[in-house]
C-alpha cells in the first residue's frame, strides 16, 4: 500500500509541479511560437536540452516512489534516501532537468523571456534547496545524507557515478 500511495502521489505531483513549471508557464510565455533563433545552433541545443531533461526527470520521480517510498512533495517525503540512478551524479537531478528543459525551450523558441524565467526559477530552486531541503534531509537521514552530500555535488554532475 505504501508503494502504491507513493507512485500515485509522485504521479500527481509530477503533473502539478513540473507540469506547471515546465509546460504551462513556458506555453503561457511563448505560446510555443518560434521566434528567430538566438544564435546559429540555438534550436538544436534547445531540443537536446529538452530531450535530455525529460528522462532524467521521469527516472528521478520513479526512484522517489519505488525506492524512497515517498514523493518529491514535502507533504509526503521519501522514507529512504534516494542515491541511485541520476542521484549518483548530482544531488538535485529533478531541478537540473527542469531548468534544462526550460532553458531548452527558451533556446528552441528563441525566447529570452523564457530564459530569464528559467534563471529566476533556478534561483528559487537554489534558495529552496539550501534553506529547506538540505536541512530537512540532514535532520531525517543524518550520517547517510552527510556522506552523500560530501561526495556528490548539488548542481554540477560528477563525471563518474558515486558508488556510496
Amino acid at each position: 500500500m505504501q508503494r502504491a500511495a507513493a507512485i500515485i502521489g509522485s504521479a500527481i505531483f509530477l503533473v502539478v509541479a513540473p507540469g506547471t513549471l515546465a509546460v504551462v508557464v513556458p506555453w503561457y510565455l511563448t505560446h510555443w511560437h518560434f521566434a528567430p533563433p538566438l544564435f546559429p545552433i540555438a534550436r538544436l541545443l534547445g531540443a537536446a536540452l529538452i530531450v535530455a531533461g525529460l528522462p532524467i526527470l521521469l527516472d528521478s520521480f520513479a526512484r522517489f516512489a519505488l525506492q524512497g517510498l515517498g514523493t518529491p512533495a514535502p507533504v509526503m517525503p521519501p522514507r529512504r534516501l534516494v542515491v541511485t540512478g541520476f542521484y549518483r551524479y548530482v544531488r538535485n537531478p529533478m531541478y537540473v532537468a527542469l531548468t534544462a528543459s526550460i532553458a531548452g525551450q527558451g533556446l528552441l523558441f528563441g525566447s529570452v523571456t523564457l530564459l530569464v524565467y528559467g534563471a529566476i526559477l533556478w534561483a528559487g530552486f537554489f534558495v529552496f534547496v539550501v534553506a529547506y531541503e538540505e536541512p530537512a534531509l540532514d535532520g531525517q537521514f543524518r550520517d547517510e545524507y552527510r556522506r552523500y552530500r560530501a561526495n556528490v555535488r548539488r548542481w554540477l554532475p560528477r563525471s563518474t557515478p558515486w558508488r556510496g
